[in-house]
């Protein structure tokens, strides 16, 4: 990914012992590349999460770790847009939707400056059928036309003045809190 900075280049650890393994890589070469060497990188690391079975080191990859490591530069220039993700050492993402997953992806190989992405990727979420977008959100002038870090939940869209909480989710734990709902009948 150093090599060549316009390709993306992603590895995918198939369970988080893999990853858990490699943590000294990540720790000494990934997260401090930048800092140390100032050599930018946009390699994307496709980790599980989830503890979707298998026991608790086969499943995580340990997602408190990455945001320890996360670091940034409070001196960052507020009129830039990129510029608190150019202070990081890397960026962390747990998608939920698969527009929005593909945009993450997108966004990597866009910007003019380079940092690993970690991409905290659930099994089950991979699998759940609930999962899905639109054909228009993937293109330009759909309703998802770049990453958004934020996904508004569509439910709670119509009935904005019903809203008397809000809870901030992502990844699969969305969708088992849709599941809650849909079997309570709303909430």
């Amino acid at each position: 990914s150093s090599w060549n900075p316009n390709s993306l280049v992603l590895w995918e650890a198939q369970f988080g012992d893999f990853s858990n393994e490699a943590q000294v890589i990540f720790d000494t070469m990934i997260s401090s590349s930048n800092a140390k060497w100032r050599v930018e990188s946009n390699l994307t690391l496709l980790l599980p999460h989830g503890y979707d079975g298998q026991g608790p080191e086969h499943s995580s990859c340990r997602p408190e770790r990455w945001l320890q490591m996360f670091a940034s530069d409070d001196s960052a220039d507020d009129k830039d847009p990129d510029a608190a993700y150019k202070a990081c050492n890397f960026v962390v993402g747990c998608p939920t939707e698969p527009a929005n997953y593909f945009h993450l992806l997108r966004r990597q190989l866009a910007w003019s400056f380079r940092r690993p992405l970690i991409i905290l990727s659930p099994k089950r979420t991979l699998r759940n059928s609930r999962a899905k977008s639109p054909v228009s959100d993937f293109v330009d002038g759909g309703t998802q036309a770049q990453f958004s870090c934020v996904l508004d939940d569509p439910y709670w869209r119509e009935r904005k003045e019903e809203v008397k909480a809000a809870v901030v989710c992502c990844g699969e734990l969305y969708y088992d809190l849709l599941k809650v709902r849909e079997q309570a009948g709303g909430l």
